[in-house]
């Protein structure tokens, strides 16, 4: 189907204009509420205007989500490729169209009272920041960032601009993690110092070579925009709109896909900030006999990583990451038939006097041995979001009619934002395993420096402190004509 063009806001007349005396009761519940009587107002018919910045694929479900929740109009739609987004055109054929989020905003921002970010990782950060910058809630797809560093900015400008923030971790909501809290809160497995997380992706390619095959940009696609902060490549196939994942320059890897869905739980639970340290193995692809693939520019097929937290009385708390199907091993207490996690990923708490686990998103919460279940009685302490996991959408809404500061909300920046730094610094130290240096007396073979070392990191200043190379991967240079704001 055609997809609309933008339209300039004088003719938007349903949002700016009065067209009668007589429509004026019926006016004002659907012009935006800022023009109602401020930040903080709030009328009994009253809808919060979202624009859509990646509309299909998860961004497809995002916004229908917020729609659901019957408080939210999906205003704006923006996105680099047509037919991705035609489901989302046609299932809100008021909404205005564009390809360029920058001019979205720039033309539309005075009819937006919020944005919703699902576009690929590299993006997250430029996109999220240009419309806090503008007064707008914001709502971003997991992970927040594609690195350290914007992770680190963003959580300062929802504080700045005073905006109402969630990140699409959904899990944040449910009622798994709230569980989980209040078990740990009642003492029930005692002290924590060690948590086991993993997850069977990646489910697309990973460790392998770029393609060499130049492939013709799709001709509604626009492959300038899709890159991005990215360096300029030419088009490949099979890379958009998903493989992207497992390519440093688009994704994060499995750790970046499943992370703030998985590390959540422990994270809230054992109340967690900024690591001290890494150290990270990863699974290797061998292109010959003994001879090891060197692909630095994909993500690994598999990895496992161990984050060093400050924890309580003096003492640390560990967190092993395992993904590519690793799995850690089955806890005692679980029956031989039991599934551990639920299946292909999952969280496994370590108590000085029990166990407890739950699945992805902090699902189906379990203390072990699971005969333990029946007796419990623990009680419910920590308030419920309505509609659980999938109350997240509407929650955040309600939060951005309330206005900043006046609603709770599960994923707040000030939450996953160190959240995030928390996954990323996993792939920090990943990544640092691939950082190669000419030998000496060899130069047409190389040492491997970042292997086999412990990464030392210095959270207050964003900076690891015992390899230097590493901090490359902290804050990535942009394509020229692209920036953050501040």
């Amino acid at each position: 189907m055609p997809l609309k063009k933008s339209t300039p806001p004088s003719a938007i007349s349903r949002r700016s204009f009065i067209k009668t005396a007589g429509m004026t009761a019926a006016a004002f519940t659907i012009v935006p509420r800022f023009v109602l009587g401020g930040q903080g107002y709030r009328a009994p018919s009253d809808k919060l205007y979202i624009a859509g910045i990646g509309v299909g694929g998860k961004g497809q479900s995002d916004i229908a989500s917020f729609a659901k929740s019957g408080k939210a109009e999906i205003a704006y739609l923006c996105d680099v490729h047509d037919s991705r987004a035609a489901n989302s055109v046609k299932a809100f054929p008021k909404a205005v169209y564009y390809k360029d989020f920058r001019k979205m905003l720039d033309k539309e921002h005075k009819h937006i009272d919020a944005v919703s970010v699902s576009t690929p990782d590299h993006n997250h950060a430029v996109q999220a920041m240009a419309a806090m910058q503008l007064g707008k809630h914001v709502y971003v797809q997991k992970p927040l960032t594609h690195d350290i560093y914007e992770a680190r900015m963003l959580t300062e400008a929802a504080k700045k601009y005073k905006v109402v923030t969630q990140m699409g971790n959904q899990g944040a909501s449910g009622d798994g993690v709230r569980k989980l809290m209040e078990w740990y809160q009642a003492g029930l497995i005692g002290e924590v110092n060690e948590v086991y997380c993993w997850t069977n992706r990646p489910v697309w390619p990973q460790g392998i070579a770029w393609s060499d095959k130049k492939t013709a940009v799709p001709a509604d696609l626009d492959w300038d925009l899709w890159l991005g902060t990215a360096p300029y490549k030419e088009y490949v196939e099979k890379l958009v709109p998903f493989n992207w994942r497992g390519w440093w320059d688009y994704g994060t890897g499995a750790l970046g896909d499943m992370g703030c869905h998985i590390v959540e739980p422990p994270f809230r639970v054992l109340g967690l900030q900024y690591p001290t340290d890494v150290t990270a193995s990863v699974g290797s692809v061998y292109v010959d006999e003994f001879k090891r693939g060197y692909f630095p520019d994909s993500c690994p097929p598999s990895s496992y990583t161990v984050l060093t937290f400050p924890g309580k009385n003096g003492k640390t708390v560990k967190m092993h990451w395992m993904d590519g199907g690793i799995q850690p091993e089955r806890p005692e207490e679980l029956g031989a038939n039991e599934i551990m996690g639920d299946g292909g990923n999952g969280v496994i708490f370590i108590g000085s006097k029990g166990k407890m686990m739950c699945g992805t998103y902090g699902a189906d919460p379990k203390l072990l041995p699971t005969s333990r279940n029946k007796e419990d009685k623990t009680p419910q302490t920590i308030k419920r979001v309505p509609g659980g996991a999938e109350g997240h959408y509407a929650q955040w809404v309600e939060a951005c009619l309330a206005g900043y500061g006046k609603m709770e909300v599960s994923s707040p920046f000030e939450i996953a934002g160190p959240l995030t730094e928390t996954v990323l610094m996993g792939n920090l130290a990943i990544r640092s395993f691939d950082v190669r240096v000419p030998k000496a007396d060899k130069p047409d073979q190389f040492d491997f420096p970042g292997r086999n070392i412990k990464l030392l990191w210095d959270g207050a200043n964003m900076k690891i402190t015992n390899f230097d190379a590493a901090n490359q991967f902290v804050k990535r240079e942009y394509r020229q004509g692209w920036k953050l704001g501040a």
